[in-house]
């Protein structure tokens, strides 16, 4: 399955924040859409980088004393590490397991941000297709019982 057929049919409303967001600010948005990660974008809506909540624990614990001073752009992680959206779905986990990443930014041939993959979004697809699987193979097995 390709990325933008995955995303076409389980993609929410993708929830961005800009490199000058107070980190107080893009914390929240984290907290109150309850999600691990967001695409940090330019005025023009080009992706430049990623928050995560790695980040931000990341700068609580370096920087502790200027924590309400950050800025989205003190932390992010730029540039993104991104998979496109004709890629398969197999090569975006494979993306994101050799990186080490939770969450996955999706553009299109333009760099323009299509959506975001989660970790929880490949286990919920590969869970389907091996219920699928499971019960294709059921069905096989008893009609081939009673042929």
């Amino acid at each position: 399955m390709k990325v933008s057929e995955f995303l076409a049919s389980n993609q929410p409303k993708i929830v961005t924040c800009r490199r000058a967001d107070t980190l107080q600010a893009a914390a929240s948005l984290l907290y109150s859409n309850r999600i691990g990660a967001m695409p940090v974008v330019d005025s023009s809506g080009r992706l430049i980088g990623v928050l995560s909540e790695r980040d931000i624990v990341s700068a609580l614990s370096q920087r502790p004393h200027e924590l309400m001073k950050l800025r989205v752009r003190d932390v992010m992680s730029a540039p993104p590490v991104t998979c496109q959206a004709e890629q398969e779905m197999h090569d975006a986990m494979r993306i994101m397991l050799n990186h080490k990443f939770r969450h996955l930014p999706v553009v299109d041939t333009d760099g323009r941000l299509r959506g975001m993959l989660s970790i929880r979004d490949c286990l919920a697809m590969q869970l389907k297709d091996k219920e699928l699987e499971a019960n294709v193979l059921r069905d096989s097995f008893i009609a081939a019982r009673f042929s």
